[in-house]
């Protein structure tokens, strides 16, 4: 996998607010108003959540338990993620870390290691669902966090790629943050901000993004 290379970011880079724009907005209102919230908060997520490369304690993840204790927002994190994890391994570990953890809600953050598999469009896409899925009717917010490949990949599945996290958010009536990796992929600066794979982003990324997710996360979570 190439990397995200700043010479081709247009045809990159997408908006928060153009995707936010396709979601029906009754999708959006409807995550926002499910019962009362209860924690903890579960990641399900890849090597992007899991702290690859990184010193323990540096990932977003972990800065989101240091800015719910900032905001004394009294919830605990599970950090569920596993590198190298699909979909359909999230589909497979995700009814016991319901069960054993009973999050109030669950982040899935999963599918570019679909990509990077070549797997079939439409498996991604019914993981993803059948996750979400699962989360609900565990009694779960569910917040999806969207993923984009490079351009590389092709313009047309690059946007078929892209175009699936915000079909699932429609249809499954979860939160959607489009690209976790928004302001990173697309920023100038890129030997700071990703490591020497070019794909897995540095420690100094990832507060960015943290804050990609807090916006969508935060009102789910009073």
């Amino acid at each position: 996998m190439k990397s995200f290379s700043p010479t081709r970011r247009s045809a990159l880079h997408c908006s928060l607010g153009a995707l936010l724009a396709v979601l029906a907005p009754s999708a959006l209102a409807r995550a926002a108003a499910a019962a009362p919230y209860k924690g903890p908060v579960l990641v399900l997520g890849d090597s992007l959540s899991a702290e690859y490369g990184l010193a323990r304690g540096s990932g977003w993840v972990e800065l989101l338990r240091q800015r719910l204790a900032h905001e004394k927002i009294d919830t605990a994190v599970v950090n569920a993620s596993i590198s190298g994890e699909t979909t359909s391994g999230g589909v497979s570990r995700l009814p016991a870390l319901l069960e054993q953890h009973k999050p109030g809600v669950l982040v899935i953050e999963l599918g570019g290691n679909d990509a990077l598999r070549g797997l079939p469009l439409s498996m991604t896409r019914a993981n993803l669902t059948t996750l979400a899925r699962l989360g609900r009717e565990a009694g779960a917010r569910v917040m999806l966090i969207g993923m984009q490949v490079p351009p590389n990949y092709g313009r047309r599945y690059a946007d078929d790629f892209a175009a699936v996290f915000v079909d699932v958010a429609r249809t499954a009536h979860t939160s959607l943050v489009p690209f976790l990796l928004e302001g990173i992929a697309d920023a100038g600066d890129q030997a700071s901000l990703f490591q020497a794979d070019r794909i897995h982003p540095t420690a100094q990324a990832q507060p960015r993004m943290l804050d990609n997710v807090w916006p969508v996360l935060a009102p789910l979570l009073r």
